[in-house]
């Protein structure tokens, strides 16, 4: 692995699949798309994540229990996650987007940012950017649907939003306010009247800061960039900036290009399926060891890991976590693991659990052989940084050529027998 510069993109396109996971069962199961459809919470089986429009126009909407949404729509049809296959459709959709420009950011499970900086020499003016954006999912799509997988974007004229524009902001909003199979372009200079008009709604906003701003009577972007900047940052400090700076259309967000590291996969099949949290967590510990002591991390610490888990009856399960601290202790990493397995099991037996490195940090410059950085070992401690560097270096040079040194003889007037060397264990 070696450490580049990520590429960055100051235009952008935002392509955008609404209820993403619930178009991937709607390519599964085309009589969906005629029938009231909710597909649960893959943390929470009582709850509803995505709602179908027939549905919501009877009054169901996301966070709804089941039997609030039953109540709701007697017709209901209720359908079961499958996370790894979500998980698979929108790297389709990222290989797809990836034959046009080659900057690409995933934001969220459906939602990609595309940089087209550069690109008017290819394809021309942005109108036909988005077309040619179009065209690729388009071919992408069939060449699935003629593999015999089903893709979420079969019908991508139909399925997508697209919005173009300076940095991701603009280009969110601008795919917000398309229709479906349509785009909306801002071109250079029209960024200050496009982003006027829009609600306060569309900035990043927690829900007291859009309290507290709608009650200095603010309904658009156009009424916060009328104040000054500097009274919105005393109000609402450095957020405050962010958002005036947004809403004026100053701040454009490029797009950063995707790290594509070659993850690194651990999987478990079990004989028979398992159901029990001690025993998947003691498999977890299993399997992060494993991936630790593959050749290619050595050096690198793990910033993602993902766990996937083939279910009975077809169904899947999946979790991830990015560490704050990237690390390479198995205990750090299997820690939030272990968490989010706590709050959300698996709802059926596991017959194949995987455990996947997919994003990494790199270390010191000194190869590792003390602690990762100053922060990391002021919180851990010299002994668990000198213990994390002794691991490194065994794993690098398949032995140890760190000693302890003991007193052996310290009346003896030979200098060798006063000390002895002895292999270090921290």
């Amino acid at each position: 692995m070696t450490r580049k510069s990520p590429p960055t993109s100051s235009y952008a396109a935002c392509c955008w699949i609404p209820l993403f996971a619930l178009r991937c069962e709607e390519a599964r199961h085309p009589e969906y798309a005629a029938q009231p459809c909710a597909l649960l919470a893959c943390d929470d089986l009582r709850r509803v994540w995505q709602v179908s429009p027939i549905a919501r126009k009877a009054g169901v909407s996301a966070g709804h229990t089941i039997s609030q949404a039953i109540g709701l729509c007697p017709t209901l049809r209720l359908c079961e996650p499958d996370p790894v296959h979500y998980d698979q459709q929108f790297a389709q959709l990222l290989n797809a987007l990836g034959t046009v420009s080659p900057v690409i950011e995933p934001a969220e499970l459906g939602r990609v940012f595309v940089g087209m900086d550069g690109l008017e020499g290819l394809y021309g003016p942005p109108e036909k950017q988005v077309e040619a954006i179009r065209i690729r999912i388009a071919e992408f799509g069939l060449r699935n649907r003629s593999a015999g997988g089903d893709s979420a974007f079969n019908t991508p004229h139909s399925a997508f939003r697209v919005g173009w524009g300076k940095g991701k902001f603009i280009s969110w909003v601008a795919a917000t306010r398309a229709r479906l199979g349509n785009a909306v372009v801002v071109r250079p200079g029209e960024e200050k009247s496009f982003l006027g008009a829009q609600p306060l709604a569309v900035l990043p906003l927690d829900p007291d800061t859009h309290r507290r701003l709608r009650q200095l009577g603010l309904k658009t972007l156009a009424d916060l960039t009328a104040l000054p900047e500097a009274a919105v940052v005393a109000q609402f400090g450095r957020a405050g900036r962010r958002l005036w700076r947004l809403a004026a259309g100053v701040l454009a967000e490029p797009v950063v290009g995707r790290e594509v590291p070659e993850p690194i996969v651990a999987a478990l099949t079990f004989f028979s399926p398992v159901s029990d949290l001690g025993v998947l967590t003691q498999s977890l510990a299993q399997l992060i060891e494993r991936a630790l002591n593959h050749p290619r991390r050595i050096g690198w610490r793990v910033r993602q890991v993902r766990v996937r888990a083939a279910l009975e009856h077809g169904t899947s399960w999946m979790i991830d976590a990015v560490l704050k601290d990237p690390s390479a202790d198995p205990s750090r990493i299997l820690a939030p693991l272990k968490t989010r397995l706590d709050l959300a099991p698996p709802m059926k037996a596991v017959e194949r659990l995987t455990v996947e490195f997919c994003a990494f940090s790199p270390g010191t410059s000194e190869l590792q052989l003390f602690a990762r950085d100053a922060n990391a070992a002021a919180r851990a401690g010299r002994q668990r940084a000198l213990r994390y560097a002794v691991q490194e270096i065994k794993l690098r040079l398949r032995r140890s050529p760190l000693y302890h040194i003991i007193e052996v003889q310290p009346w003896s007037r030979i200098p060798e027998r006063r000390y002895a060397l002895i292999d270090y264990e921290p």
